[in-house]
């Protein structure tokens, strides 16, 4: 073992109780500390650690990568934002659920389901205190003035004196600030534990909601809510719980998970990063998001409480064409570096994302991981942390990287299948450097303006992605053995229910799941997939 982390984990003393697992006091105090920033709709290419070419400095995020490790083949679950934040706190593909395709609405209901582990509720038992502060988007149980289900669209019959069921709280998080979905999503308003707050009031027409500066969908707005302070406000209120968690003396160690509701549109930076970027307002925001990080790490700084703990910074996926991306290109920014695709897409601008982790006694400053990793590994290393072994129902698609965190190769990193899916839920799948694309749209009809055609365009797709990385050059026709495995393997993994080692695991019953036509040749055996289209196999 490493011999920087094994002082944290030398004293593990676990032991199973009520479903979870306990700790001893002493090994509780040596636990690392863990914030989890998340961008939204930030790009490979925004970060200046990334891409040397970005015309949009990040010299806080940056500073993650000079003081920690930076992973340049980290890969979100899925190419939009629900689906990632579904996989990064259950350590599961989101396509496992209900969930085939899109995102949820602000009014949405849950979609983790009660009692299915989270890495919030696994560190709670361990002894964490644990925290969420910003964009939720896995839905929250509102109850309705009428009697009727909830709106899940408008919203507009929610009886807002009731409290929530099934949100943040009820999925390991003792203390939750933030917004139940998008930024441009209804109610624009906070929400604090289980409570929208402030005076809420029907939002409706262009008109109104340009004299109450709301740029999104019709809806409830509250009186103290200001969408170019959302940012602002979700640091103040982490830096407040951080330091109010020190004040405490507590010996508790904490986990932080903090969504944020940047880049993605409406773009409406604080007045304060207003004009500061030369490309234009999307820079400026990018730029606000990196002043996020630096706050945060400055706060973990004066408290004394760098050194142990583990900084992550990563985003949902990649830029989005709400950004304009044509305009960004004409100023010489390329949000998606040098890849093909956009955000929504299963080219690899879609999901490949900055990936950068900084924990001083255990990572070595200024170090690259060109590991594969997923925004599913979550929950998988922080069992590993705490040398607990995830039960065969929690974690499915979750491997630890752990290992590349103290220098060392992840175990069968080179043979693991890592699984794409786009927000029209189709999929793909990448091992080593193949990658296999089952759609000839790459999952969306947005393009990036800057992509070349491919090369020998077909239904199914094979790039090269150790010589490739842009996806020019479809190989599907060259190397069809390859094709075939890779087909094999997404649709093992569709069937078990699980891409680790484990027992088999059943998927929600469903009709249809047309979006597996495209593989359905690999699932002769496989059960609750639903029926193809008709005359397709």
């Amino acid at each position: 073992m490493n011999s920087h982390f094994s002082k944290y984990c030398v004293s593990l003393c676990l032991t199973f109780v009520s479903g979870g697992w306990a700790m001893t006091a002493q090994a509780q105090a040596e636990q690392p500390n863990i914030v989890y920033i998340l961008a939204d709709d930030m790009g490979y290419g925004d970060v200046s650690a990334c891409n040397p070419d970005s015309k949009i400095q990040t010299p806080n995020i940056d500073r993650l990568a000079r003081e920690g490790m930076q992973f340049i083949d980290a890969h979100t679950n899925s190419s939009v934002c629900t689906p990632t934040r579904y996989g990064i706190l259950t350590g599961r593909y989101c396509w496992r659920t209900e969930k085939k395709s899109g995102v949820l609405h602000g009014h949405s209901d849950h979609l983790i389901d009660p009692g299915r582990e989270t890495v919030a509720s696994f560190l709670k038992d361990q002894g964490y205190a644990t925290a969420c502060i910003g964009k939720w988007h896995l839905g929250m149980d509102w109850t309705s003035g009428d009697g009727l289900k909830v709106n899940e669209s408008s919203g507009k019959n929610v009886d807002f004196d009731q409290p929530i069921a099934n949100g943040p709280l009820d999925r390991g998080f003792e203390y939750y600030f933030g917004i139940s979905a998008s930024l441009n999503h209804a109610p624009h308003a906070y929400v604090e534990n289980r409570k929208a707050l402030g005076e809420l009031s029907w939002l409706e027409g262009n008109t109104a909601r340009k004299e109450r500066n709301i740029n999104g969908k019709d809806g409830w707005v509250a009186d103290n809510y200001h969408q170019a302070e959302v940012l602002s406000t979700f640091t103040e209120k982490t830096i407040d719980w951080l330091q109010q968690h020190h004040s405490d003396a507590s010996q508790q160690p904490f986990f932080v998970y903090m969504p944020l509701s940047a880049p993605h549109a409406p773009i409406v930076p604080n007045e304060n990063f207003q004009g500061k970027n030369p490309i234009g307002a999307y820079g400026d925001y990018c730029m606000e998001v990196d002043w996020v990080v630096g706050e945060v790490l400055n706060a973990l700084e004066d408290l004394e409480l760098t050194d142990n703990t583990l900084v992550i910074f990563t985003s949902d996926n990649g830029p989005s064409p709400q950004a304009k991306l044509d305009r960004l290109q004409a100023h010489g920014h390329y949000a998606s570096a040098n890849f093909r695709g956009l955000k929504g897409s299963l080219w690899e601008a879609g999901h490949r994302v900055p990936f950068l982790a900084r924990w001083p006694a255990v990572v070595k400053p200024g170090t690259v991981s060109d590991q594969v990793i997923c925004t599913t590994d979550l929950l998988a290393t922080v069992g590993e942390m705490h040398n607990a072994k995830l039960p065969d129902h929690v974690g499915e698609d979750s491997v630890s990287f752990l290992p590349a965190l103290q220098g060392k190769p992840i175990p069968g990193n080179t043979d693991r299948g890592v699984v794409h899916h786009s927000d029209s839920g189709v999929f793909a799948i990448r091992r080593g450097k193949w990658k296999v694309v089952f759609d000839p749209a790459g999952g969306t009809r947005r393009n990036n303006p800057k992509d070349p055609p491919i090369k020998n365009p077909a239904d199914i797709q094979l790039y090269d992605m150790e010589h490739d990385s842009g996806e020019s050059t479809n190989l599907q026709a060259q190397h069809p053995e390859q094709v075939d495995a890779l087909g094999r393997l997404l649709g093992e993994f569709v069937a078990r229910g699980r891409s680790t080692p484990g027992a088999d695991r059943k998927h929600p019953e469903v009709k249809r799941w047309t979006q597996l036509d495209a593989i359905r040749r690999y699932l002769k055996d496989s059960a609750n997939t639903g029926e193809p289209h008709k005359g397709r196999s």
